[in-house]
């Protein structure tokens, strides 16, 4: 795989979503646009969810919605606005092909397919080294 330079990495990024160290599953990202972003997460040992040398599904799983907050926290960001909480509304059509190892980087791209009142719908593709090794759908809803 040719190598992706992020525009933000861990600090910044951290900064962005309302999860925290050691749960969090995001440590760049690669591009943004209204209806989209790319974001990457490098898996390490201290990981919450590596477990017998790959990141587990509900890793994931959590990597993809973390994505999503992170779009979400940016857009705020741009407003000048406080990032605000939001939750998973539903998980649907979730195929996870292959776990990655130990020190892989994963990037997944999340497209807006609706947003609205607060309540988000998208589409989830994480690759590793340009292959799928998972991909679904999500509703994400903002607390109120």
């Amino acid at each position: 795989m040719s190598e992706k330079k992020a525009i933000f990495d861990k600090e910044f990024v951290e900064n962005l979503i309302p999860q925290k160290f050691p749960f969090v599953m995001v440590d760049k990202m690669f591009s943004f646009t209204e209806t989209s972003i790319v974001s990457g997460f490098r898996i390490q040992s201290d990981a919450i969810f590596f477990k017998d040398g790959y990141f587990l599904e509900s890793g994931l799983i959590e990597h993809m919605a973390q994505s999503v907050a992170l779009h979400t926290g940016y857009q705020f960001y741009l407003k000048k606005e406080p990032a605000p909480t939001g939750y998973i509304g539903s998980i649907k059509d979730v195929q996870i092909i292959k776990l990655p190892e130990l020190d892989d980087e994963i990037v997944t791209t999340v497209t807006i397919l609706q947003e609205f009142a607060g309540i988000t719908l998208v589409d989830i593709i994480t690759e590793l080294n340009g292959e799928m090794i998972a991909k679904g759908q999500m509703k994400t809803v903002i607390a109120k």
